[in-house]
């Protein structure tokens, strides 16, 4: 019977991933918690060990030898302690080695059950590390259904499901059954029926993530990305930096004829990337933000509360401002400056 339960532990570790080692620890507890309950034993001090090597289950009671047991279920008499252990005396602890046959039902059934809930815990908490790792990065996911009504989709990530909400999808895209779609882990939480997958289409670490595994310079640490500001499926700002001054950051990004940045575009169903240079001197990262508007100068008007102007072309105002504002509001973002747009003839 040993034999066929550390077979079935081996199996349970290389069909679920759960090691041996966590299951007999859960197994063990299970078993103390079970002699507790014991109506047979109930001691309160037990010994359980498992060994997986020789197969073989060792169970035991600890009592304490007295003159007169007012306890049985943690005391025994002398006569009876030294039947099992010839050097036993008064106030000494004998260990009671017991078949596990002398389990009752309701033992019995409490181990079986904290077994089954320790195989859970297991693989929630193995399920929960998979996640974690994931954690702020993209996870290619297959969709399994649309809710037709609210617009959420469910996918499957990996061995469980995860909901893709109306709110965090790109603007006007589309999915079907059984299509492949790469989303990005915002967060991991735990719930009550296990680790929960925070998703979406629409968070700006999809496109920081994108440039990271399609630019081999920001994947080597040469090229970096300091800041980016999205409005998903529209438009994404992109400020990068080269700690190489020999690698051009703008262009590491765009690629060869805009092949790199052209594949993220065609994965973000057409939302347009401005990819510009990253300046620790704040009037040219400004001007560089406003792209693709040229600016004439931007002039500081306070530095505590981050204020700017800036000038340009009179032909490029509307440019710079963008359709609805979006360019201004976006550079602002990227920038973290507040900026005042004004054309050269107002000036």
């Amino acid at each position: 019977m040993n034999t066929e339960f550390f077979e079935a532990l081996a199996l349970l570790e290389k069909e679920k991933g759960i090691p041996m080692g966590y299951l007999l620890e859960k197994i063990k507890n299970a078993i103390a918690v079970a002699i507790k309950r014991d109506s047979e034993g109930g001691a309160e001090d037990n010994i359980v060990e498992i060994d997986p090597e020789n197969g073989r289950f060792y169970v035991a009671f600890r009592k304490t030898v007295v003159e007169e047991v007012g306890d049985p279920a943690n005391e025994i008499l002398l006569e009876q302690a030294q039947r099992i252990d010839p050097k036993a005396a008064l106030g000494s602890i004998v260990e009671i080695p017991m078949e596990t046959k002398r389990f009752g039902r309701i033992a019995a059934q409490a181990a079986k059950h904290v077994i089954r809930q320790g195989i859970r815990e297991g693989e929630r908490e193995l399920l929960l590390q998979e996640y974690q790792s994931r954690e702020q990065d993209i996870v290619t996911a297959t969709v399994l259904r649309t809710d037709e009504r609210r617009g959420n989709v469910t996918l499957e990530i990996g061995k469980s499901e995860a909901v893709l909400p109306k709110s965090e999808q790109i603007p006007g895209e589309s999915f079907r059954d059984g299509q492949k779609v790469r989303v990005y882990v915002v967060e991991v939480t735990v719930g009550e029926k296990g680790p929960r997958l925070m998703i979406s289409r629409t968070h700006p670490g999809l496109v920081k993530r994108l440039f990271e595994m399609q630019v081999p310079e920001i994947y080597d640490g040469t090229v970096e990305i300091k800041s980016i500001a999205r409005e998903a499926g529209s438009r994404t700002k992109l400020a990068v930096w080269s700690k190489d001054e020999n690698v051009d950051a703008q262009g590491a990004c765009i690629g060869p004829k805009g092949a790199r940045v052209e594949e993220i575009v065609d994965e973000l169903g057409g939302e347009k990337i401005d990819v510009v240079r990253y300046s620790d001197d704040p009037e040219e990262f400004i001007a560089e933000a406003l792209s693709p508007a040229g600016v004439l100068g931007v002039e500081i008007e306070s530095l505590e509360g981050k204020s700017c102007r800036a000038v340009v072309p009179d032909q490029q105002l509307s440019l710079a401002i963008g359709n609805k504002g979006q360019n201004a509001r976006l550079a602002a973002r990227l920038t973290g400056w507040k900026i005042d747009i004004r054309p050269e003839s107002g000036m």
